[in-house]
Order: structure tokens, then C-alpha cells, then sequence
């Protein structure tokens, strides 16, 4: 499909079929519909405007794996924050409650990703990989953008291809089927290819896991419209966008598997979209390696 821009369209599905197959299949997998309990907890805190870091630290203290992993980010070279922190209500003070939240959700998303080889050509591991490139490059991207961002940046690239793993949790065989007929013919899409199987796509998958993960609308967005950015309506697009031009970034990079990308060029629209330029983008993509270093060293136990 093409990304031709669409000023007046907003933010739904024009087919509510594929949206009641996504749903209806996300319905039925109680472990996919649900987050862990700590995260929904987590979720919810941060939502409330009055909430405070001793407020969250008082959750995390009951989840010290998530603790942990918290200290870990802090003291990182991700977030270029001064190391040795110890204390997990330090680290929240520092990094802010969203940040938190989106370490929380990150941790909940990679278990989605476990299963190694799903079909010949296919290994979700390797999809971890892409989508940890593409969390990394949309990050890269978003802080030389000179627009104000959302700090969800690389909690959107790494959740974009999520609808995948919901298809193959729900309707593995049928996903199975879409994926040898996309690799039997050149012409063919994966998204075409699922839309032909399974009757809706990864993109109405993603989505509808966001929905019922109740998850900002930001990031039901990027994963109901990354091949498609320019179909959201202009206030709604930057994050997809991004994570848009992350994806063409990891594929053409070659950071693992990256068949669910459409083109390997970027459209002028979406240049002017998110205000970057092509040597931005070459810029990114050279560094991507080092970078993904960093994020793979808080990711690597996650999934």
C-alpha cells in the first residue's frame, strides 16, 4: 500500500472487519490480553497527574526484577545519565515516571517474542532483533529531530511489529501459510499476503493488542498505521512516521529480520513530516551499530 497523504482522514481502521478479527483473536489468548499486574499498575499511576516517584517506587519495590532492571537502564550509556545510582527512587526521580512506565511495558512486550523458528525463514528471535533496531534508530531519529517528542519514541519502535507475534500466538498455522505464500511470490507483501490468509494484517493486529493492553494512543498509532504513516491524520502521525523511517534504517542496515518492510526508500512527505533530511537518516544508520549496543545491554535478558 501506498503512503500517499490523506490530511482528512483520521485514525481508524476503513474496514471494521479487520478490526473485529484482530480483536476477536486477541480475546480469545488470555495471556496476550492481559499485562502483568505490576504494569497495569504502573500504567494506571502514571495517568494520574498527581502521582509521585514514591508513589511508583512503592510499586516497583513488590516487582525487584523490574527494580533491577531499572537500576540498569539509569546507569547506562542509553539515557546519558550519571552511573552509580543505587536506589531505584533515585533512578525513577531521574529518568521520570514515563520513562519507568515504558521500561515496564518493554519488559512486558518482550515475552511476546520467545519461540525461536516459527517456519523456515522465520525466527521471532530475529524479529526481536529488527524491532530492538528499529526502537533504537526511532530514538536516534527523534532526538535530532527539531520537533518536540513524545518520550514513548523507542518503546514505539519497539513494539511496531508486535501484530506478528499476536498472529502467530492466535492463528499460527494461517500465519504460516501467509508467510510461505509471501516468500513463494515476489510481488506480494507480507501485509498483502496476511491480509489474504488471515483476513486483517499485522498493522490491525498491533493495534488491536494496544487496545487491550490500554496503552497510550500513540502507540496504537504506530502499530495500526508504521506502513502507512501519512494515512493518520497530521496530528497524529510524527511518532509513526518515525518509527516509519526507523524501519528502512534497520532493513537497510540488515539488523535482523526485516521482510515485513515494504521499501528501502523514504518519501519526501515524510522528510517534511518529522522535519529530518537524508543525511540525517545516512548519519543514523551508520551509527546504528554502536547504538544498538547500548540497547541491546538493557534488553538482552528481556526476552
Amino acid at each position: 500500500m501506498s503512503i500517499n497523504a490523506s490530511t482528512q482522514q483520521v485514525a481508524v481502521w476503513s474496514d471494521h472487519t479487520q478490526e473485529r478479527i484482530a480483536l476477536d483473536a486477541i480475546q480469545k489468548i488470555n495471556h496476550i490480553a492481559t499485562l502483568p499486574e505490576v504494569t497495569v499498575k504502573i500504567i494506571q499511576l502514571v495517568e494520574d497527574p498527581d502521582s509521585t516517584a514514591q508513589d511508583l517506587n512503592k510499586i516497583i519495590t513488590n516487582d525487584p526484577a523490574l527494580g533491577v532492571r531499572i537500576l540498569k537502564v539509569v546507569n547506562s550509556a542509553f539515557y546519558g545519565l550519571p552511573g552509580q545510582i543505587a536506589s531505584v527512587n533515585r533512578a525513577i526521580v531521574l529518568l521520570g515516571l514515563n520513562a519507568v512506565k515504558n521500561i515496564a511495558i518493554a519488559a512486558s512486550l518482550a515475552r511476546l517474542f520467545r519461540g525461536g523458528q516459527i517456519c523456515p525463514g522465520f525466527d521471532a528471535k530475529d524479529l526481536w532483533t529488527h524491532s530492538v533496531a528499529v526502537a533504537t534508530a526511532t530514538k536516534q531519529l527523534g532526538d535530532r529531530s527539531r520537533l518536540e517528542l513524545p518520550d514513548e519514541a523507542f518503546l514505539a519502535g519497539l513494539i511496531h511489529d508486535v501484530g506478528i507475534m499476536v498472529e502467530i500466538q492466535t492463528c499460527r498455522a494461517k500465519f504460516v501459510e501467509a508467510f510461505d505464500q509471501f516468500q513463494a511470490n515476489e510481488q506480494l507483501s507480507l501485509r498483502q499476503a496476511e491480509q489474504q490468509v488471515l483476513g486483517a494484517n499485522h498493522e490491525h493486529f498491533g493495534a488491536a493488542l494496544c487496545k487491550a493492553w490500554k496503552l497510550p494512543d500513540s502507540l496504537t498509532y504506530v502499530t495500526g498505521f508504521h506502513h502507512r504513516p501519512l494515512d493518520l491524520a497530521p496530528q497524529h502521525r510524527t511518532l509513526a512516521c518515525l518509527v516509519h523511517i526507523a524501519d528502512i534504517v534497520a532493513a537497510r542496515a540488515k539488523v535482523g529480520l526485516s521482510v515485513s518492510v515494504d521499501t528501502r526508500e523514504v518519501a519526501n512527505e515524510l522528510f517534511e513530516s518529522v522535519q529530518l533530511t537524508q543525511q540525517v537518516v545516512d548519519e543514523v544508520c551508520r551509527q546504528l551499530p554502536k547504538a544498538i549496543e547500548q540497547a541491546d545491554f538493557i534488553l538482552h535478558d528481556a526476552a
